[in-house]
């Protein structure tokens, strides 16, 4: 058994072990939780240890028969991808065993026993290659935070639980319906294979064909993005779940959407892909400034920071229909970074929340006079959500704009909005909670951060600084494995670059199609940045469709 599946064991493991602690001893279940949590994070640090970052492709790879007829397997491997998202589920869990340590007061024993199956679920998802296996992880995920919802959630919860699972399962039996024709195209539930097959010609679809796959399985992820116009299930289930719930359904389960986006649709039918780029970049525009300009009128706390996860992860679909490595590595890196500081802004808003048993805006003020420490927690994340410079939303939000701009500059013009517009919403939603003078229900029910609310909140600081300032910690494997779904897909954004004084044209497209007659250099995103920078003063780059 190696490392990778111990990872993805321990919380299947936990969850059975917590099932058997006896309800008369809820301080055991959460001390369960807490120790199998740390860990199972602790266990994917050794991946992170062991992982070679000069590699491209999965690793630890561990492939074994499960059923024989159809010939499905267990097969898990982590790339350079799937292996932080991986980790930011770890990662997560713990701080949602912490921060829900006093608020979770009923049936404490299936709280904890379903966040752990959550996270065995969750990193399920991201490390399968068999697309039968990986269908199973994505209901599995489904499961527990339908009853984290619909159990612990707020006064319309159950309405939310239910609206989240048929949204969900809708997309679901599209993707499945397109995994069981891909297996009887090509005989195999192995994603690698399928790749394989693609590549080498054995296995190739009609025009048709494909963008029926693709829609089947982008609908899917585009729901649980959520994309616009799919996106309105998101604010209920914010609104009305759990602190942890909310935690992990922002910062790991929407993940799910985008890292099948960039993982299955674009590797596998990268000719619909390229079709339906220009209308998808419309709508992640759309969700960028519609999610933005919501966000500022709600009332609501957690309704608001629902609505600015539609406004980033429109951020991440963009990035991935930009098809350059800029814009690719940007997106996913923008996963990473949206995981941290919306965890953190709603764990925040969930001690608020204990605190006060109030969501509405207009029934705080004042916090930072009774509780200084959590306002300057809740700063710092605020910073952090609106791309400040030297934290981690800006080097994302950068990388996506950056290749917008060369795939289609109006893209990164419009998109752009959206990062003038986080700040208008979050700076105000500041103001109100933060500042004013306290009134008596804020003076005496608003106590400062406890030791163990630091030891929730303090690592998320870290991470959203360490990732502002060494991105280069994070983005090499991230590189790598963007630049091979590239190089598999063949779908690079085509660029000419110019030099009018020596009547020169660099053509990658018109290169790969062989009908260029002079000695040419193709350049990827990266060093056609480098050039421009280092001298070459009559460039003209132009995107070539």
């Amino acid at each position: 058994m190696n490392l990778l599946t111990v990872v993805l064991l321990l919380p299947l493991a936990g969850f059975l072990i917590a099932l058997s602690i006896p309800r008369s001893s809820p301080q055991a279940s959460r001390v369960w939780a807490l120790l199998l949590s740390l860990g199972t994070f602790a266990a994917s640090l050794g991946l992170l240890a062991w992982f070679d970052r000069g590699v491209a492709g999965a690793q630890f790879t561990v492939d074994l028969p499960w059923i024989s007829t159809p010939d499905i397997h267990f097969h898990i491997a982590a790339d350079g991808v799937s292996l932080w998202l991986a980790l930011l589920a770890t990662f997560l869990t713990p701080i949602c065993v912490l921060i829900s340590w006093r608020h979770i007061q009923k049936s404490v024993k299936e709280f904890y026993a379903f966040l752990l199956l959550l996270e065995f679920g969750l990193v399920g998802v991201f490390i399968a290659q068999d697309l039968f296996l990986f269908y199973v992880f994505w209901e599995v995920s489904l499961v527990p935070m339908y009853f984290l919802i619909g159990i612990w959630g707020h006064e319309r919860r159950i309405y939310a639980a239910v609206k989240f699972f048929l949204f969900t399962m809708a997309g679901s039996v599209l993707m499945l319906a397109a995994i069981i024709y891909l297996y009887n195209r090509a005989q195999t539930f192995s994603y690698p294979a399928i790749v394989d097959m693609l590549a080498s010609g054995r296995l190739a679809f009609t025009p048709g064909e494909q963008m029926l796959l693709f829609l089947a399985f982008f609908v899917a992820f585009a729901i649980k993005v959520p994309l616009f116009p799919l996106h309105t299930w998101l604010p209920d289930a914010h609104v009305e779940a759990p602190t942890a719930g909310s935690i992990m359904l922002a910062s790991v389960m929407l993940k799910m959407g985008t890292f099948g986006i960039l993982h299955y649709c674009v590797p596998l039918f990268p000719a619909a892909a390229r079709s339906c780029a220009p209308w998808i970049a419309v709508l992640a525009i759309i969700g960028i400034v519609y999610g933005a300009l919501v966000a500022m009128v709600q009332p609501n706390m957690k309704k608001l920071v629902a609505y600015s996860s539609v406004s980033h992860l429109g951020f991440v679909v963009l990035g991935i229909f930009s098809f350059t490595q800029l814009g690719m590595d940007g997106a996913v890196y923008q996963m990473l970074n949206h995981g941290i500081t919306t965890g953190a802004l709603f764990a925040i808003v969930g001690l608020l929340y204990e605190r006060r048993h109030s969501l509405e805006i207009k029934d705080y003020g004042g916090v930072a006079t009774a509780a200084p420490w959590l306002s300057t927690a809740f700063l710092v994340t605020t910073l952090a959500s609106i791309g400040l410079p030297l934290l981690n939303n800006f080097v994302g939000e950068f990388l996506v704009l950056q290749g917008a701009a060369i795939a289609n500059f109006k893209w990164a013009i419009w998109a752009s909005l959206g990062v003038i517009l986080s700040a208008c919403y979050m700076l105000w939603l500041y103001q109100r909670v933060f500042y004013g003078e306290a009134g008596a229900e804020v003076r005496s029910h608003v106590p400062d951060l406890s030791l163990r609310e630091w030891a929730a909140i303090v690592p998320l600081i870290v991470m959203m600084v360490w990732m502002g300032v060494y991105s280069q910690s994070f983005l090499p494997p991230v590189g790598k494995t963007t630049a091979l779904v590239l190089e598999q897909s063949q779908i690079n954004v085509p660029f000419r670059v110019g030099m009018p004084d020596r009547k020169v044209i660099f053509d990658a497209e018109t290169q790969r199609r062989g009908e260029q007659t002079e000695p040419l250099k193709t350049f990827s995103s990266a060093s056609l940045r480098l050039r421009v920078k280092t001298g070459f003063s009559s460039v003209e780059v132009a995107h070539a469709r």
